[in-house]
């Protein structure tokens, strides 16, 4: 995942445990009736204001007195006050100032890309152009104060932060892997072995994808920092990674491209994590008692098109009709792999997937298709499965609206386009079940039909 935001360290931190303390009471509400359910629902609903609260003052905190009380009027700009560099690339039929941001709205002379960089070279240091869609007048131009915190986000990065985190995620996924096979490595050290196949297998899985964002920013000349892994010592042993943009996308290529090069990149190792993994996972007849545990439970291979198709692959003739699968946990590192490509792949805000549906669509159908997926990823949770539920929230407080690039005009090339569309493909195969059609065909249970 990718974002751009400048919250302090403490408010970081905060953003953690409103986000952990959910998680833990999903994970622990399996019992203790009706009264305990009403207390959850209740603490989870005070965390997620908690975390809107906090977004509501990281947007805030960074304004001067001056701007704070700013007039909100709009004032329209007279011709004889408007940049020269705005005139030479567009004429303009409304110009307007609204708190120290000036609109202009008409129609471009010369193509975006020339007008970006025209607009830089005339405007100097101090202005940050946008170039967007207006649905009236064809084109509008967002003529922004370069803000004073950059130079801020500009500073050395602290490369030891991010080998600490990571240490300490490799620690607590450890941790995490061997307590999921019933050791305690508080009471056990010695045994940490048995933690290392999940921890490897997630760990690389999360790496390759924020690598992947990674190199690819830097292929567009983007400033943008190491990955940040993030250690709970609890569930899983990790919240995932994130890297942060320091700089805003040129147009809508480069946020493709940073967008799509981590699932893509994640996906090259979970689909061979899952294969080898599967090869080590128990085959269960519908009849046999399973243990308890996170890793106990069989799995259904007909719950994904995709995991159905990897589990006949590697399993063969030993996947029958109502059998389930007991994930190894390499097999089990592989299948998070995939659960956290599709929610990264979800066409919703900030995630990875919205930038995708930005930048092949445009803002407004782009802004549609996020609306939709976040009320169909709701409706799945209430009607499908009840554990989306926290995802759903999560993502809903904590995604928000995309970034625009700079040039929000320029569309992407047709390659580009059916590399979305064969992603998008790959979403679909994750999160949809095996059809009836092909379950039985191929042996395979499908739980839903």
């Amino acid at each position: 995942m990718t974002t751009r935001t400048n919250y302090s360290p403490w408010l970081s931190i905060l953003w953690i445990l409103c986000l952990a303390i959910p998680l833990v009471l999903l994970l622990t509400a399996s019992g203790g009736g009706m009264h305990s359910l009403i207390w959850m629902w209740i603490i989870l609903l005070l965390c997620f204001y908690m975390i809107a609260s906090m977004a509501v003052a990281s947007r805030t905190a960074g304004q001067t007195d001056e701007e704070s009380v700013a007039d909100d009027g709009v004032r329209m700009i007279p011709d004889g006050e408007q940049p020269p560099a705005i005139a030479s690339v567009m004429d303009v039929r409304v110009a307007t100032r609204q708190q120290g941001v000036g609109l202009f709205r008409g129609r471009l002379n010369m193509p975006a890309d020339e007008a970006l960089q025209k607009l830089e070279s005339e405007l100097g240091e101090n202005a940050v152009p946008l170039i967007q869609q207006d649905d009236e007048l064809g084109t509008a131009i967002v003529l922004l104060n370069r803000p004073t915190e950059e130079a801020t986000l500009e500073r050395s990065t602290r490369r030891w932060l991010h080998w600490l985190l990571f240490a300490l995620t490799f620690l607590t996924t450890t941790y995490a892997g061997a307590l999921h096979q019933g050791v305690n490595l508080w009471e056990q050290p010695s045994a940490f072995t048995v933690g290392l196949p999940y921890s490897i297998g997630l760990l690389l899985i999360l790496g390759v994808h924020e690598l992947g964002h990674y190199f690819a920013a830097k292929h567009h000349g983007l400033n943008v920092t190491p990955p940040f892994s993030i250690p709970i010592p609890f569930a899983l042993g990790t919240f995932g990674a994130f890297i942060k943009m320091k700089s805003p996308t040129r147009n809508r290529r480069a946020l493709f491209d940073v967008a799509v090069a981590g699932p893509l990149a994640g996906l090259l190792v979970a689909i061979p994590a899952l294969l080898i993994g599967l090869q080590s996972s128990e085959v269960l007849p519908p009849e046999t008692e399973v243990a308890g545990g996170m890793l106990g439970h069989g799995t259904s291979a007909g719950s994904s098109i995709l995991f159905a198709l990897l589990s006949k692959i590697a399993l063969g003739e030993q996947l029958q009709d109502g059998y389930l699968v007991q994930l190894s946990p390499l097999a089990f590192a592989g299948w998070l792999g995939l659960f956290i490509t599709a929610l990264n792949l979800m066409p919703i805000g900030q995630l990875d997937g919205g930038h995708m549906a930005r930048a092949m669509f445009g803002r407004r159908v782009g802004e549609t298709i996020g609306s939709v997926a976040m009320w169909s990823l709701f409706l799945l949770a209430i009607f499908v499965w009840p554990g989306l539920l926290f995802f759903a929230l999560f993502i809903f407080f904590i995604a928000g609206r995309g970034t625009p690039p700079l040039n929000d005009i320029t569309p992407i090339s047709s390659g580009r386009q059916w590399i979305g569309y064969a992603t998008f493909v790959i979403l679909a195969m994750i999160l949809i079940p095996l059809p009836h059609k092909f379950w039985q065909a191929a042996d395979i249970y499908c739980p839903y039909l």
